[in-house]
């Protein structure tokens, strides 16, 4: 897996999203939309992480909870939480966030890297982390939400 790397003079455009209290990033770019939740379709023998699956304009979209895929409490969705559907390992998935709380321009300058304190699963996710008005914010790594088995199966 490649991952890009920021430049100091990189201005990247990011849409951050809340995930309990803590919140995190990913490159506007990869977003193709935002919509409330919807009730998913359970597949059997999934991952914890999968809600399962909806319908979205004729075509099957996997929903994965990112709570639930970072380690953190599961989400129980309810109207208030949203959906990105974004583009993952060459795929449309759905990602079930909380809220969408802000579009940001970050450059690499500002971008820290992910402490070495924090274990392989988090660095594996995390790409980097910045402060920005009194918050920190993670910014995901997109290709890790499903692992190249899963989504070869999927």
């Amino acid at each position: 897996m490649m991952t890009e790397v920021l430049s100091s003079s990189t201005i990247r455009e990011l849409i951050a999203f809340r995930i309990g209290e803590q919140e995190f990033c990913i490159d506007i770019m990869s977003v193709r939309e935002i919509r409330g939740w919807t009730p998913a379709t359970p597949l059997p023998r999934s991952p914890a992480y999968m809600k399962g699956v909806i319908n979205l304009r004729g075509a099957v979209l996997p929903i994965v909870d990112l709570a639930g895929r970072f380690g953190l409490p599961s989400t129980e969705p309810t109207a208030r939480h949203v959906i990105m559907v974004a583009h993952v390992g060459g795929r449309l998935v759905g990602l079930l966030v909380d809220a969408v709380s802000d579009i940001i321009q970050m450059d690499g300058s500002t971008l820290q890297p992910t402490p070495d304190m924090a274990s392989d699963q988090v660095k594996a996710f995390v790409k980097g982390l910045f402060a920005l008005e009194g918050r920190m914010i993670s910014l995901v790594e997109l290709g890790w939400i499903i692992p190249d088995v899963e989504a070869q199966a999927a």
